[in-house]
């Protein structure tokens, strides 16, 4: 297991799985330019990281993310000019973030504590699996700040609907529980933060059990399935299953003939989980 730390993000590898967490708890682990940046940055990485099997992204003390950090938006608005216009310029670069996040190649999963508000329920609704705990909200806030949820609506659109979407957005309501599960926010619930230690470990075992190139092909099919015509999207993927069956294949038959686990198997404990939080210092509620 190996811990790498910048000031606002904690990193840990552990049978190739990153566990990252956004270490910001005094303002809610909202997302500043150092987070943005590390983030895209780790999301590069991994296309060409072909050891690596998943990404659990985290926010330090129970609490997600609060969204972008409003600290500097007034400074941005005083920078307006007829020339240029700084704020939609930012605006447009996390767009540009959200969109190299969304193309991580292996299983996101996102863990939910406390409140995924704004930009962090953006992350959220990227994440390819999000756990979460009753007590977690998620809300589209910036209407009631007077602006609107602009970069991340399309991510939101596609987790839970355009209908959804407009609701949440048009009434900034804070949903938590079982509501989040109904809307589609949400997949699994846990009653607690042991509990969500004990729940993440269950997602990764089972994904540790899916041969690893597979998984990035299958990632990559279900985002071009929606998107590519038909028989265009049939032929493509002939030639995807005729490759993975021509590798990976191979092994995970002779495997399940013998009754044996492929060899690709992992498998995590919910005392992983916990070594790994220890470890970043990151888990506990904000004080």
């Amino acid at each position: 297991m190996t811990t790498d730390t910048t000031q606002s993000l904690v990193c840990t590898r552990l049978q190739n799985v990153l566990f990252v967490t956004i270490n910001r708890p005094q303002a809610r682990n909202a997302l500043n330019a150092e987070v943005v940046v590390a983030i895209a940055q780790l999301a590069r990485d991994a296309r060409a990281d072909e050891d690596l099997r998943a990404i659990v992204l985290r926010g330090a003390r129970g609490f997600f993310c609060a969204g972008g950090d409003v600290s500097d938006f007034k400074s941005r608005l005083d920078a307006v000019s007829a020339d240029v216009d700084p704020v939609a310029q930012r605006n447009r670069a996390f767009g540009a973030f959200m969109e190299t996040v969304v193309s991580i190649p292996v299983p996101l999963i996102a863990v939910v504590e406390g409140a995924a508000l704004g930009g962090g329920m953006g992350l959220a609704c990227m994440a390819d699996i999000v756990l979460a705990t009753p007590q977690a909200r998620f809300a589209l806030t910036e209407t009631s700040l007077g602006v609107v949820p602009a970069q991340i609506m399309p991510f939101v659109v596609r987790r839970i609907g355009t209908v959804r979407a407009r609701r949440m957005g048009l009434s900034a309501e804070r949903v938590a529980g079982e509501e989040a599960v109904r809307l589609g926010i949400v997949d699994a619930l846990a009653g607690d933060t042991d509990a969500l230690d004990e729940l993440l470990a269950q997602w990764l075992t089972r994904i540790g059990r899916c041969a690893p190139q597979a998984n990035r092909l299958m990632k990559t099919m279900a985002g071009e399935a929606a998107e590519m015509p038909l028989s265009a999207f049939l032929d493509q993927a002939a030639h995807g299953f005729s490759r993975c069956m021509q590798d990976e294949g191979q092994a995970g038959i002779a495997a399940f003939r013998a009754r044996e686990p492929a060899p690709w198997c992992i498998e995590f404990s919910p005392g992983d989980i916990r070594a790994v939080y220890v470890g970043q210092g990151t888990h506990g509620a904000i004080a």
